[in-house]
């Protein structure tokens, strides 16, 4: 009979090419952790909607800041004690400060933004500004 093949899953390699470029992401300060989170970015008509995940985050510890058409998002997950004895086998929990600094596609109203945590989501709606609204214009006919 055969020995035990080791699972290897597709997106393996994917793992170690992301592993790669947090290699370059900037070094935290000596003892902190930081990470980047993920943001889903869309628009309505009237609207720019981000939405980060926020599990196991605090939303009051959360800064959400817009300044010349960039949205801006930070703050500290809470820390737990990690236990030196445990033997994982994988640690893709992320602990520490994150941040996160994105150019919006249009210009908007950074000061009528409103943002809401639900569920461990938090979505930020931005007005779009007048001018960057698409605008219809009425063609007129002429009859003969």
């Amino acid at each position: 009979m055969p020995g035990l093949i080791k699972w290897s899953p597709f997106l393996e390699p994917f793992e170690e090419m992301e592993k790669m470029f947090s290699d370059f992401m900037p070094v935290p300060r000596s003892g902190q952790t930081s990470f980047v989170p993920a943001i889903d970015m869309y628009e309505d008509k009237d609207n720019i909607i981000v939405e980060t995940q926020l599990a196991g985050i605090d939303p009051n510890k959360v800064d959400v800041s817009i300044e010349n058409d960039v949205l801006t998002i930070k703050g500290e997950s809470e820390k737990k004690s990690e236990v030196e004895d445990k033997n994982y086998y994988r640690k893709e929990i992320r602990r520490g400060s994150f941040y996160r600094s994105i150019q919006l596609p249009t210009h908007v109203l950074g000061d009528k933004a409103s943002a809401v945590a639900e569920d461990g989501v938090l979505k930020i709606t931005i007005p779009k500004a007048p001018e960057a609204k698409p605008k219809t214009i009425k063609i007129k006919t002429k009859k003969k």
